[in-house]
């Protein structure tokens, strides 16, 4: 026997009304969100704001001094790049919720997004493809320290 039309209308409003209010603490969230990321190097800190820009950056105990500028250049780059990524897979990770369909109410399917189009595909990577490829690879030293760049 099929559930009365009004009880899954009433089930879906609600469904609705429940998926606008954490899209609404989700956005809240995110317009606050920030990530800090060292540069492989320890030279250079940059942070990226809540929409992937460039919000800071800190130049580490005078190591700067000691370096071309291609080399300065070099790790801020890397160093922006890596905290816009961080806030970039925060944004897709905070947003996966609404992009499944609702367990209750199966008519609502989620909505889909290209998060290589939004974001490039770099966002998609899990970072071990650059190193197999024989891109980039951070030093050893660098697996004991955590997303930070810190102990």
């Amino acid at each position: 026997m099929t559930e009365p039309l009004e009880n899954r209308l009433e089930k879906a409003m609600a469904e609705l009304q429940a998926a606008q209010e954490a899209v609404a603490r989700t956005e809240r969230e995110l317009r606050s969100a920030s990530f800090s990321v060292l540069s492989s190097d320890r030279a250079v800190r940059a942070t990226a704001g809540p929409q992937g820009e460039l919000t800071g950056i800190e130049f580490l105990e005078n190591k700067y001094r000691d370096m071309s500028p291609q080399e300065l250049a070099a790790s801020v780059l890397e160093a922006a790049s890596a905290a816009r990524l961080k806030m970039n897979r925060h944004v897709m990770k905070a947003m996966a919720p609404f992009t499944e369909p609702s367990a209750d109410v199966p008519e609502l399917k989620g909505f889909e997004l290209d998060w290589e189009r939004i974001f490039g595909p770099e966002v998609l990577r899990d970072g071990r493809e650059d190193t197999a490829r024989g891109g980039p690879a951070a030093p050893g030293w660098r697996d004991a320290l955590g997303d930070e760049g810190e102990d």
